[in-house]
């Protein structure tokens, strides 16, 4: 490359080639990826080759193929892209004519432009292209030393306009119509206002009360404020006096209507030695009992109408209220006129709190002294789902929370009133153990206890009773002993002596298939050997009019008739039930007839003569924990499966109930208990909630 004045201007390469180095091999950095970066650059190479001085070329050798080949004496990022880097076979040409020059240097004379001397030598001038404007925007702006420029002219002559347009004749101002922006609707997604009605109830007493705290207020102010020195002398003080009394009214008068106020200021009068005797006051007894009557009271206030229903009462209403409901009656009988209403269930409320919450209702008993106090076990039956177990004394008049609380590590799964001691209130638990609470008193702690005792069960007692004997012959000493069976195969009696002794009434043992009593038959030949002989235990019932006749089911399907007098064979056993037997109960009317449930499906009624089912009824596929007779009629009794509760009426249909509740998904009844006065039925479930349900729409009872 030459200048204007013909010297060699050629850009010297500060990386000479090595001649003994192999032939450099194409690279994938020259690919069609990357086609424009890489022909730029053979461009530019081939253009520094064909210039090249050969003074700087070195010693050069032809190869066996007529190429030319290089070799590196450095490191350096050039020599990783020249390898790289494929040798136009021109240039392969051009450099094998210097072979022959014997490595001699060549010494390029400095010749004039535009005279060449050897046709091999091409002169290059490198320049810029011209350009291309696509988008030209000129600025807007100016600086205002330049004068000259158009847009300062344009900004002197509006000046000059602005200044002659006031009074000037040839300016008039006139409306223009433009057009109006298109209006926007915007939406805008916020959470809904919610409204609530609150109120304050307030009586004669806070009226004098707040009164009382005015004139106090105004007075110790009053008096403080004059006995207080001026600071600026005596010869103030009685203007001073005046003065702060008239600001002390004012503030009283805009400050009266709100008694959160006077009560904070009050409060702060109050001196800071003064002992807080809250506690204290808490703890008595006479403030609890003050509490305990305003509970009640409250709990009237809200269950009012649900209570009068549960005892069958009459609600009391507005004269409005009263007056609609009459009409609605009206209009309800004259649309019932040719149509019977069907029997229903009116839930009319469920005794549940947070602590039963999640719980298993096992067990229901009635207090037999008082009728409005029950007594509800809590427990699984299951051995795999066994959780804490709780037993709770509710009473009729509270049903949001009970009245006394035992808990216990175990589940509880029976419970019984005494008859003789209503006081006293029988548990068992899934651990075998038997304990006795006293309920007048609030200590959660058990008289009676057979956690101890050597002769205690040693499984799950599945139910508890305390029954009443006849000691004599004329049936007026009577005793009374506590009844327990459990899934140990034994039935006991507990006696309150120094403690509970415990005697067996009886060993259950699995009988044959043919044999209906104990012993009755032998052994047969060849006769499969049993794993156990003892049959576990799963209920009892005693005889309403002798009480030393009981029934036992047992979790082999079979119900054993036996005496106290007899320990080791039974009177009778009844067949018919092919799973285990949760419930045995005497009817109160008819005495030689009984009811039993199972967890085959099916309730059957016998008769005390006959071994064999009297009638049997399989209305669900579904496990039937409990039944019960009605206290008020001997046709109807109910049933609790796992779905839902049934009313049966046998007078009316043997083959279908006559009320049916569904329970809610996911929720199990487990119990069935009739109210011992009113037409109400109560139901426990998987939940932890006793329901307690109107019986509307009875049949009217027959006679027994």
């Amino acid at each position: 490359v030459f200048d204007n004045d013909g010297v060699d201007v050629t850009p010297r390469p500060l990386y000479h080639p090595d001649p003994l180095t192999g032939t450099a091999k194409p690279s994938k950095l020259l690919t069609s990826q990357e086609g424009s970066l890489g022909s730029e650059f053979i461009s530019s190479y081939s253009l520094y080759q064909n210039t090249l001085n050969p003074s700087m070329l070195g010693q050069f050798t032809r190869s066996a193929i007529g190429s030319s080949t290089v070799s590196k004496s450095s490191i350096s990022t050039t020599e990783s892209i020249a390898e790289v880097l494929e040798e136009p076979l021109f240039k392969r040409e051009r450099l094998a004519s210097f072979t022959g020059l014997s490595g001699a240097p060549l010494e390029a004379a400095p010749r004039r432009r535009g005279t060449p001397k050897d046709k091999n030598i091409f002169n290059f001038f490198l320049g810029d292209s011209n350009a291309v404007l696509f988008l030209r925007m000129p600025a807007g702006l100016t600086t205002a030393v330049h004068e000259s420029g158009d847009q300062c002219q344009r900004n002197k002559k509006y000046d000059t306009l602005c200044k002659n347009r006031a009074g000037n004749d040839l300016y008039v101002e006139r409306m223009m119509q433009t057009f109006n922006g298109a209006p926007k609707h915007k939406d805008v997604q916020c959470d809904r206002i919610v409204m609530e009605d609150k109120g304050i109830m307030s009586t004669a007493w806070d009226l004098y009360d707040s009164y009382n705290a005015l004139e106090l207020l105004c007075s110790s102010a009053g008096i403080e404020r004059a006995l207080s020195p001026h600071p600026l002398g005596p010869h103030w003080a009685a203007p001073t006096r005046v003065r702060l009394g008239l600001d002390w009214l004012q503030f009283i008068d805009s400050e009266a209507s709100s008694l959160m106020d006077i009560e904070n200021v009050i409060l702060n009068k109050i001196p800071e030695d003064e002992v807080d005797h809250s506690e204290a006051i808490l703890k008595l007894d006479r403030f609890r009992q003050d509490l305990f009557f305003m509970e009640r009271v409250l709990m009237e206030n809200i269950f009012q109408p649900k209570l009068a229903a549960y005892r069958q009462l009459p609600v009391f209403k507005d004269e409005e209220e009263a007056e609609e409901e009459v009409k609605k009656e009206e209009e309800e009988e004259t649309h019932r006129e040719g149509s019977t209403v069907p029997a229903n269930l009116e839930r009319l409320w469920s005794f549940s709190c947070d602590v039963t919450k999640g719980l298993n209702v096992s067990s229901l008993s009635w207090n037999k002294a008082n009728p409005d106090l029950l007594a509800v076990g809590y427990g699984h039956f299951g051995f795999k789902e066994q959780k804490r177990g709780l037993a709770c004394c509710w009473s009729i008049k509270n049903p949001m929370w009970p009245e006394r609380i035992y808990p216990s590590p175990f589940g509880v799964t029976a419970l019984d009133f005494s008859i003789g001691t209503p006081n006293l209130l029988a548990v068992g638990y899934y651990n075998g153990t038997v304990s006795v609470y006293n309920v007048q008193s609030t200590v959660n702690i058990p008289v009676l206890d057979t956690s101890e005792s050597p002769q205690k069960h040693l499984g799950p007692i599945w139910q508890l009773q305390w029954i009443e004997q006849d000691r004599g012959t004329t049936g007026d000493d009577k005793r009374e002993i506590l009844v327990s069976i459990s899934a140990d195969g034994r039935i006991c009696k507990w006696v309150i002596r120094k403690g509970l002794d415990c005697h067996d009434l009886m060993h259950l043992k699995r009988t044959a298939a043919g044999s209906n009593r104990k012993g009755s038959d032998k052994e047969k030949k060849g006769e499969a050997a049993l794993i156990s002989r003892q049959a576990p235990g799963m209920c009892f019932a005693f005889h309403p009019k002798d009480t030393n006749i009981y029934l036992a089911g047992t979790e082999e399907g079979h119900i054993h008739k036996c005496s106290c007098s007899y320990n080791e064979q039974y009177l009778d056993t009844y067949r018919g039930h092919k799973g285990p037997v949760y419930k045995v109960t005497w009817n109160p009317f008819c005495p030689d007839v009984f009811l039993s449930c199972s967890a085959d499906w099916g309730v059957i009624i016998w008769q005390q003569e006959n071994t064999r089912p009297f009638l049997t009824f399989y209305p669900t596929t579904h496990v039937v924990y409990d039944v019960a007779w009605s206290p008020k009629s001997s046709y109807i009794f109910a049933a609790a499966n796992e779905s839902r509760v049934e009313i049966w009426d046998l007078h009316i249909s043997t083959l279908d109930p006559l009320i049916v509740n569904v329970a809610n998904p996911g929720i199990k009844f487990t119990t069935v208990l009739f109210a011992k006065e009113t037409d109400c039925l109560l139901v426990g479930d998987s939940d932890g909630q006793v329901a307690v349900y109107e019986l509307r729409n009875m049949p009217v009872a027959l006679d027994s």
